[in-house]
Order: C-alpha cells, then structure tokens, then sequence
C-alpha cells in the first residue's frame, strides 16, 4: 500500500517531419526552390507549451520519476467502477483518451510541500478533447461514493468524490479523499481545454501520504495552472 501512496504523488519520444517543394515549371531557370515551412509536430508543440522553472519562479519544475508511477499507460489499469476511469486518469498523470501527444511535468515549492501535477495532452481533431473534458465532468457525480482502481500491485481506493469550483474559467474541478493508515488525505484535480488540448492539473502531498501521521489537503496551486494556462494560450 505504500508503493500505492507513492503512485500517487507522481514522457515521451519527440519526432521531427520536414518537408520541402520545388518549383514549378514555369518558375525561372536558376531561381532557389523555396522550401516548406517546417511542420512543428504535436509532441514539439507540447514540449514548447509545457512550463518551466523561469515560468514559475519559487518552484522546482521537473519530469515525474517514473518508479513512482500508479501505471506506465491507462492499460495497465483497472477501475472497480469502469466509470471512473478518466478520474482515475487524471489523478495519476495518464491522459484521458488516445491523444496524439502527452506530457507531465511536477512544480513544487519545496521540501515537505503540495505538488501540482501537470499533463498537457493533445487531440485531432479538437473536438475529441471537448468530448473527453464533457467526460469527466459527467464521471465526477457518478464516483461521488467513491472507487478503487487498480495497476500491477499498486491499488488506490477512493473514499469519495466531490465536484468544487476550479481556478481557471470553464474548469472541471474536483477533490477526492483517500485513507491510507487510518489518516485521511484530500487531493485536487482541475483540468481546462484550451483548442486541441487538455491540461490536467493534479495536486497532492505526498510527503504527508507517505509520513501517515497527519491529515493533508492538498490545495490547486492557482500560480500553476495560471502560468501554465497562460502559456498555452500564447
């Protein structure tokens, strides 16, 4: 149970496409071929929108260490209650759906701190990324009661879910509680589209889960999801 606890305080291969075109045949002997713009691919774009430390001074920015991951994909996990699997995605940095390109990152503020998770996924065409937003919206009401998900050995169980109003307009917020030694910790997920993509925020203690002798709620950093948001929209 404690590799679980660890899971839940915790990417990607980019690739490059250039393409190029020549001139027609009426085009003046001699003259330069002018070549394509470069096609920037989705894992690029994710990996210029994603934030880092100069965009939030005062936090550790950072790659999620990968031995402390609930599950390498959403395949690997099973969901007790098989609606609450995007819940279940969203807590443990697993995008929701089959993106084109995902990529996590974890801002601290320090030693004994809240993290806050991030995941920038993104879909083609947009409309995908709005249909799985409207998914775990819905998923929020129905887990209320709570759930247990599953991956390998590790194995979270949820005491409950409830929705809350997010830091970013048009967010769907929610906190979840879950017990592990008989101490209770509150931990908070907010995820905003912004076009094609979906940024999934995840807030947690785990300093407090993996001590289990005091209680944490772990509040969204509105300073992450602001700067991050803010990023994407650029």
């Amino acid at each position: 149970m404690k590799r679980a606890a660890l899971a839940v305080v915790s990417a990607l291969a980019l690739t490059s496409a250039l393409t190029a075109c020549s001139g027609g045949e009426d085009q003046p002997s001699g003259s330069p071929t002018t070549p394509k713009a470069k096609q920037i691919t989705p894992a690029q774009r994710l990996a210029k929108a994603i934030v880092t430390k100069e965009d939030l001074p005062g936090y550790n920015v950072s790659e999620p260490e990968a031995q402390y991951a609930f599950a390498k994909s959403a395949d690997e996990v099973t969901v007790d209650k098989p609606g609450c699997a995007p819940l279940t995605h969203a807590m443990n940095q697993l995008p929701l759906g089959k993106p084109q390109a995902d990529l996590t990152r974890s801002a601290g503020a320090g030693y004994g701190k809240t993290s806050t998770y991030i995941t920038l996924a993104s879909y083609s065409p947009a409309a995908e990324a709005e249909s799985l937003l409207a998914g775990l919206a819905k998923a929020v009401p129905e887990c209320g009661g709570g759930f247990t998900a599953k991956a390998g050995k590790n194995t979270t169980a949820y005491d409950s879910v409830t929705a809350e109003k997010g830091t970013a307009p048009g967010a769907v917020a929610f906190r979840s509680t879950m017990t592990f030694r008989g101490v209770t910790h509150t931990l908070h997920t907010e995820a905003v589209r912004d076009g094609d993509v979906l940024a999934v925020y995840f807030s947690v203690n785990g300093f407090a889960i993996a001590d289990s002798t005091r209680p944490s709620d772990a509040k969204m950093s509105a300073n992450v999801v602001k700067a991050q948001n803010s990023k994407l929209a650029k």
